[in-house]
C-alpha cells in the first residue's frame, strides 16, 4: 500500500541516477569483501571455487592407483600403506561462480518512507552482490520481476557485464498505481512463486541464487520452489523493508492505494488498537517469512529504507565469512598442555 496521490513519499522523486548503487565509494568498500560460497560448482572455466570434476585445484578428491606420469607429490601414503599398492589422490578443479539474482521490481517496490525507495535498495543489493562475487571468470545474470512479467538479463562476466545488468534494471519502466482505479484488478498482483520457478527453468549451473524482494505476499507459495532452488544452489534471500510496513503513525484517516491492483483503502490510524493490531500482524508476517527462509536453508539479509544499507551488507558479508570459515575448521583435539605449561591450542589456530 502507498499513500494516496498528492502526498508522495520522500523517495518518490529519487532519480534513477541517484540510486545508492551508483556511488563510487560503495564499489570501493565492497571490493574488499567477498561472499563465501561452499557449494561445489560445475562450471567449465578456472576460478576460485570448488568444482565437481577432477583437475588442477587445491581440494583432495578420491584416491586411485598410481600410473606412469602421475605427479609423485600427490601420493596418498595412507591408502598406499593400507593396500601396499601405490595410490595418488586427485584434486578438485577450481571453477568459476555463476550468480543469478531474482530482483523484485514490481509496483509494490516503488515506495519508500525513508531515504530510498525499496526499488532503489533492490538495485543496490544487486550491485552489492555483484561486487562481492566479482572474481576471475565469475558471471552474474538477473531475472527482473515486473508488473508485465519477468525480464531476463543474461549472465555476463566482469565489471562491464555487471554495469550492463544494473543499467538494464534501472531502465525498466515504473508501473505503480498512484491513484485509485475505478475497477481494481486483483489479478494484477505479481506472483513471486512463479518468478522463483523461473530461476529453475532452464536448469542453470550450480552457483549462487539471490532472491531480492519485500516478500509481502500473504501466503508462502514461494517457499516450495525456493526449497527446490536451494537443493541445487546456495541461496541468499534479501528482504527489503520499509518502516511504514511495520508500524503506522497516528495521522487520522489515511487513504492508501494498492500500488499493484489500484484498490483504495481508508485506514483509521487514529485508533490505537488498530495501530497495535497492524504492528502485531506485521511482526508476525516478518517472523513467518524468516522461519520459512530458515526452513529452506537460505541465508537471510534484511535491508531497511531508513537505515544505512551499506553498513548492513558489510556486517552481513563479514559475518558470512566468519561463519563459513568456522564451518571449515577442524575439531579441537584433546592434546595435552604444551611444553611451557600453557594450554594446548587447536590445529586451526595457527601462529601469532
Amino acid at each position: 500500500m502507498t499513500p494516496d496521490p498528492g502526498r508522495p513519499g520522500p523517495a518518490a522523486a529519487t532519480p534513477a541516477a541517484a540510486t545508492p548503487a551508483a556511488d563510487p565509494a560503495v564499489e570501493r568498500t565492497l571490493r574488499r569483501l567477498e561472499l563465501t560460497v561452499l557449494r561445489r560448482l560445475d562450471g567449465m572455466l578456472l576460478g576460485d571455487h570448488l568444482g565437481l570434476l577432477p583437475g588442477q585445484g587445491s581440494e583432495k578428491a578420491e584416491s586411485r592407483e598410481y600410473s606412469i606420469g602421475d605427479d609423485v607429490r600427490r601420493m596418498d601414503w595412507a591408502v598406499t600403506a593400507r593396500t601396499t599398492v601405490p595410490h595418488v589422490h586427485d584434486l578438485i578443479a577450481d571453477r568459476e561462480l555463476e550468480t543469478w539474482a531474482l530482483v523484485d521490481l514490481s509496483a509494490s517496490s516503488e515506495f519508500g518512507s525513508g531515504a530510498w525507495e525499496k526499488r532503489d535498495l533492490a538495485v543496490a543489493a544487486t550491485a552489492a552482490v555483484g561486487f562481492l562475487t566479482a572474481r576471475t571468470g565469475n558471471r552474474m545474470g538477473a531475472v527482473a520481476l515486473t508488473q508485465t512479467g519477468t525480464k531476463l538479463i543474461p549472465a555476463r562476466p566482469g565489471r562491464n557485464g555487471l554495469r550492463a545488468l544494473l543499467r538494464g534494471l534501472l531502465t525498466l519502466p515504473r508501473t505503480a498505481h498512484d491513484r485509485p482505479q475505478r475497477r481494481p484488478d486483483p489479478a494484477a498482483a505479481t506472483d513471486l512463486a512463479a518468478a522463483v520457478q523461473g530461476l529453475l527453468r532452464p536448469p542453470r549451473r550450480r552457483g549462487l541464487a539471490v532472491v531480492i524482494s519485500d516478500f509481502q505476499s500473504t501466503d508462502l507459495g514461494w517457499e516450495r520452489p525456493l526449497r527446490v532452488l536451494a537443493a541445487r544452489h546456495q541461496v541468499l534471500a534479501i528482504e527489503i523493508v520499509d518502516p511504514l510496513e511495520l508500524a503506522l503513525p497516528a495521522v487520522g484517516l489515511l487513504p492508501v492505494v494498492d500500488a499493484e491492483t489500484g484498490a483504495m483503502l481508508e485506514v483509521p490510524t487514529s485508533s490505537r488498537k488498530f495501530r497495535q493490531r497492524y504492528a502485531a500482524a506485521a511482526a508476525a508476517h516478518r517472523r513467518t517469512v524468516s522461519l520459512a527462509l530458515r526452513r529452506v536453508g537460505a541465508d537471510h539479509l534484511v535491508l531497511r529504507t531508513d537505515s544505512d544499507w551499506l553498513v548492513d551488507i558489510v556486517r552481513f558479508a563479514s559475518a558470512n565469512r566468519r561463519d563459513r570459515g568456522a564451518g571449515r575448521r577442524a575439531p579441537v583435539g584433546r592434546a595435552g598442555p604444551a611444553a611451557d605449561g600453557s594450554p594446548a591450542r587447536p590445529a586451526w589456530a595457527g601462529n601469532r
